[in-house]
């Protein structure tokens, strides 16, 4: 009877344990953003430079910043999980500004039909997805 209740209680303290250790995962998946839960931006609403910008990607360029097309690496996990190389940043130039300012716009998919579009203009602070 003794072995009985020491397996069982083996069994639970394992459910248990293992229960706790899983439980933070779930949620840290459910905290991930997905392109439902992101807020939108239309196209129009965008700034003229943001508009210019997505212009431009839609037509595979040319571009006016040497990084425009580089490798987003999504570190801050603020777009939806993708496998890496699949987002690509590109500049949304700010006036008066001396560098490439914080505005950016980030598409994932293929280069000039990408699947998604975010604009951030917080240097990837927060993002919005661009609808039509």
């Amino acid at each position: 009877m003794a072995r009985i209740a020491a397996a069982v209680k083996f069994a639970l303290t394992s459910f248990l344990l293992a229960a706790a250790m899983t439980a933070p995962l779930a949620q840290a998946r459910a905290d991930r953003p997905t392109e439902s839960n992101l807020a939108a931006i239309r196209v129009a609403e965008l700034p003229t430079q943001g508009r210019e910008t997505y212009e431009l990607i839609r037509q595979g360029g040319p571009f006016p910043f040497g990084k425009d097309g580089a490798v987003f690496g999504n570190r801050e996990r603020s777009l939806p999980a993708e496998k890496r190389g699949y987002y690509r940043e590109y500049t949304v130039a700010t006036p008066d500004s001396r560098d490439r300012g914080a505005r950016r716009i980030v598409c994932g998919g293929p280069v000039r039909a990408p699947h998604a579009c975010f604009y951030t203009a917080d240097h990837y602070g927060s993002f919005r997805k661009i609808v039509e």
